[in-house]
């Protein structure tokens, strides 16, 4: 039985009947030629999320991608180390003082997750650094994505690898020269390594890498010529920044600058975030239409689940697994 069939076997209500309906309104999306942006919040890199994603990718199945500084980063992270990965399936039962351990071991845990400090985090600061005091001398100011497309596609980190490729994601949007946006850099690994590096004078200021209202206007640009061809869906795993600063900027345009875009075209949440917290980033799909980013009649789904375990649903019953 492959997951399309299981799933419309029996994926027939609640959480189960949005997985399956929204799955449906993403291939009808792609069907009449639009365009899918993927926004990935959490840990879904290194949750693995690439082995479905990365495939999703590759088959033109998606268009462009907004992720924290973490999903950018985990991604490599997991492709150079996945080896010294070291997974901690009875992590609710750690004290204090098993998690001391597992610090002075260099494993830094998310959830039942360890990632190596020394295999990860500092391969990652020797590749990069001299990019980013290249570009500092130079003036050549790059976006936070654009140094790590260059780097896998030198082929510089090819020996260094540990995961199949074919499994990560980032890898395949650099490939493709996907449309990438990271709102919020700063505040992953890398980013304090880059701070890191401006305090040490290694760097001379911050002003090397550009910054987030760049990634907005790169993303606005970007939006307006890709939406004046195609409609533009948003399939959005999880809340936070990741999906909140993209989804603004058809509002933006359309209030800011006084121009005419199309609303998204789709959109779909997967999250267990409640709206009764104040938690914006669990307001449903039609509160987004007070602040003109879906229409009346966009198609909308929202999904009260855990992303790790639907997105891959939802990806393998569009790649026909």
């Amino acid at each position: 039985m492959t997951i399309r069939s299981f799933m419309e076997e029996h994926y027939r209500h609640f959480n189960a009947a949005a997985t399956l309906d929204s799955a449906r309104g993403f291939e009808a999306h792609l069907q009449s030629g639009g365009k899918m942006l993927v926004s990935l919040a959490g840990a879904m890199s290194t949750a693995e999320l690439g082995r479905s994603l990365a495939e999703m990718i590759r088959q033109d199945k998606v268009h462009a991608i907004s992720c924290t500084g973490a999903n950018l980063e985990e991604d490599v992270y997991n492709l150079v180390a996945h080896d010294h990965y070291e997974r901690i399936p009875n992590y609710r039962d750690l004290t204090p003082e098993d998690e001391q351990k597992l610090l002075d071991r260099g494993l830094n845990r998310v959830t039942d997750t360890c990632i190596p400090e020394d295999e990860a985090f500092r391969v990652m600061e020797r590749t990069l650094l001299p990019r980013w005091i290249a570009d500092a001398k130079s003036g050549n100011r790059k976006l936070p994505h654009e140094h790590f497309y260059e780097m896998l596609l030198s082929g510089e980190l090819k020996d260094s690898y540990q995961a199949d490729p074919k499994n990560s994601w980032l890898l395949a949007a650099a490939e493709r020269n996907l449309p990438i946006v990271v709102p919020g850099w700063e505040d992953s690994t890398c980013g304090n390594i880059y701070a890191s590096h401006v305090v040490s004078g290694d760097l001379p200021d911050a002003t090397g890498i550009k910054s987030g209202i760049e990634y907005m206007t790169s993303f606005i640009d970007w939006y307006k010529q890709a939406s004046a061809k195609s409609s533009i869906g948003f399939f959005q795993i999880g809340g936070g920044i990741a999906g909140d600063f993209p989804i603004c900027a058809v509002p933006l345009i359309r209030q800011d600058l006084q121009e005419e875009v199309p609303l998204w075209g789709y959109f779909c949440q997967i999250s267990d975030s409640t709206t009764s917290y104040g938690s914006y980033s669990g307001a449903v799909p039609n509160e987004k239409i007070t602040w003109e980013k879906l229409a009346i009649d966009t198609p909308k789904f929202v999904i009260e689940s855990d992303a790790t375990i639907v997105a891959p649903l939802i990806f393998g019953y569009l790649l026909g697994w």
